[in-house]
C-alpha cells in the first residue's frame, strides 16, 4: 500500500467515524469502519501456497446465510438460520471468541427466511458492534439490539409494523445498521419513512426521512458524507440514492434510477463525490454534492449510470483513484477510472459466477461464488491473480458472505462455519 492510500484511509475514517471501534484493528460492520470495504493493515502475505494462508482456526455454528462476520474487540458476531449447534432451525445472532473461534453465545433472533429459491434463503444481514450493543436486522424487518456480553436482547423494533417498512423487492431486508453516536440509523423503505434515526439504547425514533415516491428498501448500508463540515448520510434504494441531514433527518436530495430487479451494493463516498451502482444492466454513476442557499444540497452527475459498470451484489471498492468490481454476476473483474468512469480493464478471473471484494495492502481479495478466493494486485496496468485457493465447505450454496481483514487475519464465512486465516507477512 502507497503512503497516499494509507493516507487516504485515515483520513476517511476520521471523516467517516460513525461506529466507534473497540481497537484500530477491527471490522465492527459490513464493510469494515467506514464502509469502503478496504481495511487499513500492511505488511500482508503478497502470495499464498496451493491450499491458501495459514488456517488459525475453524469453527462451526455460524448456520446458513450470507452476513460477513462482525469483528470487534475479542469476539466475532454473525447471522444464520438452522446452526449445526442449535436444537432447530430458526434465526440466531451468534458470538464467537475472536483468538480461538470457540462459540461464546447464540440469541434466537425470529424464524428462518425460506422464501423464494434455496439459494436466496436465509440471512444475509451483517451485525453492526457499538457501546457494548451488537445490532442485526433480520430478513423480516427487525431490528434487534443485544448485550455483546452474553447475548441478552435489550430492544427489537419491527420496521414493517412501527414505520410501515417495505422492501423494494421480495428477498427480505439485508442492510447493516450504522451507529452514530447515540442514535442508530436504518432504512425501513417506502415514502413515509425511508431512514430514521432510533436511540441506540432504547430503539425509540428520534427523526424520520420521508422521500416521496420511494420504491422501498434496498440491501445497501448506509455511508457518510461530509460537505463543509456538514454531516449527510448517503444511502441507494429501490429508488435510486439520496442524502439525508444527519442531524435532522430533512431530505436533501435524490438521484432516481428507472426501476430494476434489486439494488444491493453499498455507495462509495470520497470528499463531495458519490459512486452508487447497480446490477442488472443498470450499471453506476458518480455523483457530486453541491452545497447550495440555505443550506440546500443539489446533487451533479459528473458521469451518469454507465451499465458496464453494473455490479449485482459482490461490491465495488475504490483503491486509489480507481474502482474495481465484478461485471454484474459475472466472475470478470473491472477497473475503471472514478472521475471518468472508463473502464481500464476488464478480465476473467479463475473461479465462476459473482464476486465479493474486500481489499488491504493494495490487493484484492476477490471471493468468487464458487468458493474460489483470489488475491490479486489492485493495479490499473492489468489483471493478475498473485494466488488462489478453494475455501473448505463451499459449493454446498453459493460463496455470497464478503471477506473480512482485521488486524493482520481474513475471516471467511462458508455457511455455517468461519474460517480465520493468518495473512501477515512472516
Amino acid at each position: 500500500m502507497s503512503q497516499s492510500q494509507r493516507a487516504f484511509l485515515a483520513v476517511a475514517a476520521l471523516a467517516c467515524g460513525t461506529v466507534p471501534l473497540s481497537r484500530a484493528a477491527d471490522w465492527p460492520t459490513f464493510r469494515g469502519i467506514d464502509r469502503t470495504g478496504i481495511a487499513p493493515d500492511d505488511d500482508l502475505l503478497e502470495a499464498w501456497p496451493a491450499d491458501g494462508p495459514p488456517l488459525v482456526w475453524k469453527t462451526s455454528g455460524a448456520g446458513r446465510g450470507y452476513a460477513s462476520p462482525a469483528v470487534a474487540g475479542d469476539r466475532i458476531y454473525t447471522l444464520g438460520d438452522g446452526l449445526s449447534t442449535a436444537p432447530d432451525d430458526d434465526e440466531y445472532l451468534s458470538c464467537f471468541d475472536r483468538e480461538t473461534g470457540r462459540p461464546l453465545w447464540h440469541t434466537k433472533t425470529g424464524g428462518p427466511w425460506t422464501d423464494g429459491k434455496t439459494d436466496w434463503q436465509s440471512s444475509r444481514s451483517t451485525p453492526t458492534v457499538a457501546g457494548g450493543l451488537v445490532y442485526v436486522l433480520t430478513p423480516f424487518g427487525h431490528l434487534v439490539a443485544c448485550a455483546t456480553r452474553d447475548g441478552r436482547e435489550v430492544f427489537r423494533v419491527d420496521l414493517k409494523t412501527v414505520f410501515g417498512g417495505t422492501k423494494g423487492d421480495s428477498w427480505g431486508y439485508s442492510e447493516s445498521v450504522t451507529i452514530d453516536g447515540d442514535r442508530v440509523i436504518c432504512t425501513p423503505g417506502g415514502d413515509q419513512n425511508t431512514i430514521v434515526a432510533l436511540d441506540a439504547r432504547t430503539g425509540r425514533p428520534v427523526w424520520r426521512c420521508r422521500a416521496p415516491d420511494e420504491r422501498g428498501a434496498g440491501h445497501a448500508s448506509i455511508v457518510s458524507a461530509t460537505l463543509q463540515g456538514r454531516k449527510i448520510y448517503v444511502q441507494t434504494t429501490a429508488s435510486g440514492a439520496l442524502g439525508v441531514d444527519a442531524r435532522t433527518g430533512a431530505l436533501l436530495w435524490t438521484y432516481p434510477i428507472e426501476q430494476t430487479t434489486a439494488v444491493i451494493p453499498t455507495p462509495i463516498v470520497r470528499d463531495d463525490l458519490v459512486f452508487i451502482v447497480a446490477g442488472y444492466k443498470r450499471g453506476g454513476a458518480l455523483l457530486r454534492q453541491k452545497p447550495g442557499p440555505g443550506g440546500t444540497v443539489t446533487i451533479e452527475e459528473v458521469w451518469a449510470l454507465k451499465p458496464e459498470l453494473a455490479n449485482k451484489h459482490g461490491g465495488v471498492v475504490l483503491v486509489g483513484d480507481h474502482l474495481y468490481g465484478c461485471a454484474d454476476d459475472q466472475p470478470i473483474l473491472f477497473c475503471a477510472e472514478l472521475l471518468t468512469g472508463d473502464v481500464v480493464w476488464k478480465r476473467r478471473g479463475s473461479g465462476k459466477n459473482s464476486v465479493a471484494l474486500a481489499a488491504a495492502d493494495g490487493h484484492l481479495y476477490a471471493r468468487f461464488a464458487d468458493g474460489t478466493l483470489a488475491l490479486v494486485p489492485a493495479d490499473p496496468a492489468g489483471y493478475r491473480e498473485a494466488a488462489a485457493f478453494r475455501i473448505p465447505g463451499s459449493g454446498d450454496r453459493p460463496s455470497w458472505s464478503h471477506p473480512v481483514i482485521a488486524d493482520g487475519r481474513l475471516y471467511l464465512r462458508e455457511g455455517d462455519d468461519i474460517l480465520c486465516y493468518d495473512v501477515r507477512m512472516r
